[in-house]
């Protein structure tokens, strides 16, 4: 998650270098070079995987549809890809939003580094929270000040007449550490259900994460000329999806009984050793 949290601002600053010495064509050039790049790196450094045919054939296996049906599995999945709509909403308007305040193509760059360290930042700090408060109390504050940041930002954009970016940008840093410290305990809490078919839940947990992403940017780039206030009303909405996946995961743990019949099991093999 910090690794993916340096290309918000390594990205644009890099893309105004290069648009400004060689021209915006130049871009994708870099782009298929990269491209090239990642599969020489896949192919030489990326381990062969190895078979092992008995021990998967004697696991059962999931398929996908079965997968996105587990209510807890789906419900931190909508966090994870809510939150990131959030982000993805924010990062597609947020160049226009600094246009027309006046700044330039490099500072615009420049503008993603606080929210990226924060991200960072929020990262090491959620490792923390959950050690001393658990996993889903640690995701129950997180997720407040995740929403405390989407008020802010609301007011910013749609109630009040904030003539500077500065709080905007403030508030968003904030929430940028909270969706850092968030991820990792949404993606564990999704995942951990799946330990025989952890790849394949992966797949579809960033397939749904992606697919809200792009949708919230999409949204938000249609209506990119009302500037801060595409913003307000992006986040806002991904803020009630992230609501939606708390209480679809959250009801899913209410519904959690025990196994009566691995409690009978557990009673008969045990009862030898039960005092007189």
């Amino acid at each position: 998650m910090p690794l993916v949290a340096l290309s918000p601002a390594l990205a644009p600053i890099i893309g105004a270098f290069v648009q400004e010495h060689y021209g915006w064509r130049a871009i994708f050039m870099v782009l298929f070079g990269v491209g090239i790049l990642l599969m020489l790196l896949t192919a030489v450094l990326v381990p062969a995987k190895e078979q092992h045919a008995d021990v998967e054939q004697s696991v059962p296996k999931s398929g996908f549809v079965e997968i996105a049906k587990k209510t807890r599995f789906l419900g931190n999945v909508v966090i994870f890809g809510a939150c990131s709509g959030a982000f993805f909403s924010y990062l597609t308007v947020w160049p226009i939003v600094m246009e027309l305040h006046g700044y330039a193509a490099t500072e615009i760059g420049l503008s993603f580094i606080p929210q990226t360290i924060m991200f960072i930042v929020g990262g090491y700090a959620g490792k923390l929270v959950v050690n001393k408060l658990g996993s889903d109390k640690a995701l129950q504050a997180l997720l407040t000040l995740f929403i405390a940041c989407v008020i802010a930002i609301v007011s910013f954009t749609l109630i009040l007449d904030v003539k500077t970016i500065f709080p905007l940008l403030i508030a968003f840093s904030v929430l940028a550490a909270a969706n850092g410290a968030i991820y990792p305990i949404v993606v564990n809490n999704a995942l951990q259900q799946f330990t025989n078919d952890v790849a394949k839940a992966a797949g579809v947990q960033n397939f749904m994460q992606i697919s809200m992403s792009f949708g919230a940017s999409s949204i938000v780039a249609m209506f990119a000329a009302s500037g801060d206030k595409a913003i307000g009303w992006g986040i806002l909405v991904c803020a009630i999806g992230v609501m939606l996946g708390y209480h679809l995961q959250a009801q899913d743990q209410a519904l959690e009984v025990p196994d009566n019949t691995r409690a009978v099991l557990f009673c008969d093999e045990n009862a030898q050793n039960w005092p007189e």
